[in-house]
């Protein structure tokens, strides 16, 4: 099995990422972007809370929690089967687990199709299987956060990462409504104040290389 592919569970806070195949750009237009976004809220959603991202060009971070079984079960199931009243073997975590990934890979197929077709291109687009890292601990927590703000400007896609327009740097900050889980990712940081601070730019964290990722 390739690093960092295991089974997803319930209740778990991940950083995920993937890559183009190859290194081939996911977005390689602004629409995209948005798009991507749009599709991600509605396979992801019922699945997972999210809490920050960062999409480049040929790659993507997230921090997510999975929801817990029953609601995963119930945001899903039912809704794919109107009306019906599920059954109590439904709700287990061997088949929620299995409908997070499923709901991933439905997210990376749309994607991709719609790609192909606007592009003229043809087969996968993603690396075969998107990597997944459990966070458990509170320093990592904050960390990552900025990792994955700060992965624009480390691979040269903006002077600043503040400025960068397609992460949750700014939607942290932002007073209007969001699917983002803002308020409970504050507070790790303290509050507004100190999630800045603790955003100013190229300031060195202690392990944060620990954060760098691999593919095999």
């Amino acid at each position: 099995m390739k690093k960092h592919t295991y089974p997803m569970r319930c209740g778990v806070f991940y950083h995920i990422y993937n890559r183009g195949i190859n290194g081939e750009d996911l977005f390689k237009e602004e629409r995209n972007y948005a798009f991507f976004l749009k599709q991600y809220s509605k396979y992801i959603q019922p699945v997972a809370e999210t809490y920050a991202y960062c999409l480049m060009r040929n790659h993507f971070h997230l921090l997510v929690k999975t929801r817990e079984a029953e609601e995963i079960i119930r945001n899903v199931v039912k809704n794919e089967n109107v009306g019906r009243v599920l059954n109590p073997s439904d709700v287990t975590d061997a088949n929620a687990d299995k409908i997070i990934s499923n709901q991933f890979s439905k997210l990376f197929n749309s994607y991709a199709q719609a790609i192909n077709k606007a592009y003229g291109r043809t087969g996968g687009l993603f690396e075969e299987l998107f990597r997944r890292i459990p966070v458990d601990d509170d320093d990592y927590f904050v960390q990552l956060v900025y990792y994955i703000h700060a992965n624009p400007q480390k691979h040269g896609f903006a002077e600043d990462f503040r400025d960068y327009p397609h992460s949750s740097y700014h939607a942290h900050l932002s007073k209007m409504d969001t699917k983002l889980k803002r308020a409970e990712l504050l507070t790790w940081f303290g509050n507004e104040e100190g999630y800045q601070k603790y955003h100013l730019p190229n300031q060195v964290l202690a392990d944060l290389e620990k954060f760098e990722i691999e593919f095999d």
